[in-house]
């Protein structure tokens, strides 16, 4: 299902973690990668000097592709590199469709510090925008990254975003047989502290029932049996985590957007946090709206 993996690499240590991941998914997927550097020309630093400079970034990208495509092809796998100038995440974008790629794989920081967050980074606009799924790793000490696949996580709220996800999780884990986990989670905020809670939150959960079912069904129809489960929380976010955790899930296939809407941004939403904060690789795919 992936014949081209595209990964955006500056150099950093966080994307050197993250290349030998790559490396695995090519193997399985008799694929090629595609390494691109881009020389970032909408900084003030560079384009008040311009050409030096550039050329500097340039020279730097260049040999940043030329030791992933070394690495590639110790292991066997086809690479194609390419450095090219202009804002990293747009370019990144517009380089996946260009190329068909099938699959992003970045990892959620790099140069900056392994102890920055995502938020604003060129990892999560790619993920705001990409039309191709974006597969994130965190390469951090306490991210656990196993590849094949053996379990797959795919949570779901109904929404036409979540659907999709389930599409490509289906893929994955077929493609890895792997094991699939379905997870609806009720948020107990939306309760009130009234008598009428307790209808409320039963009525959640026949909801969130009804939800896991459905994609249950789907499910067999792609000659998957999955295991699904409904849980309660104050913070989906966490009860993911939580879940990922206790049944050892090697990743997590999410939709950007949910319930609130196809024109919202993953910013703030249970995608973004999850691809911030989840102890193994997360996989997100949006809705792409037809033209």
């Amino acid at each position: 299902m992936f014949d081209k993996l595209l990964f955006p690499t500056d150099g950093g240590d966080g994307a050197a973690a993250v290349f030998e991941h790559v490396l695995d998914v090519a193997e399985a997927h008799d694929a090629t990668v595609h390494v691109l550097n881009v020389a970032d020309t909408t900084r003030e630093s560079v384009t008040q000097i311009q050409g030096r400079i550039v050329d500097a970034l340039e020279r730097a990208g260049a040999e940043t592709v030329r030791e992933a495509a070394t690495r590639g092809r110790d292991r066997g796998v086809p690479t194609v590199t390419e450095v090219l100038q202009g804002e990293p995440y747009r370019t990144i974008v517009d380089y996946a469709e260009t190329y068909d790629i099938d699959l992003v794989i970045m990892p959620t920081h790099g140069r900056r510090g392994l102890e920055r967050f995502l938020l604003g980074s060129t990892t999560e606009r790619v993920v705001r925008r990409s039309d191709v799924p974006v597969l994130t790793i965190r390469p951090d000490d306490d991210v656990t990254v196993r590849y094949p696949y053996r379990t797959v996580l795919i949570p779901t709220d109904g929404s036409d975003s979540a659907g999709a996800a389930l599409d490509v999780g289906f893929e994955v884990a077929d493609a890895a047989s792997a094991a699939v986990h379905l997870l609806s989670v009720v948020d107990v905020t939306t309760l009130g502290v009234d008598v009428r809670a307790d209808i409320q939150a039963d009525a959640l959960e026949e909801s969130a029932t009804e939800i896991v079912d459905t994609a249950a069904e789907r499910a067999n129809a792609a000659g998957i049996d999955p295991t699904t489960a409904v849980e309660f929380g104050g913070s989906i976010p966490r009860v993911i985590r939580s879940y990922v955790t206790d049944h050892d899930v090697d990743l997590v296939v999410v939709g950007t957007h949910g319930r609130t809407g196809f024109d919202r941004y993953v910013l703030g939403s249970v995608a973004e946090s999850l691809v911030r904060t989840a102890p193994v690789p997360v996989l997100t795919t949006r809705v792409v709206a037809e033209s």
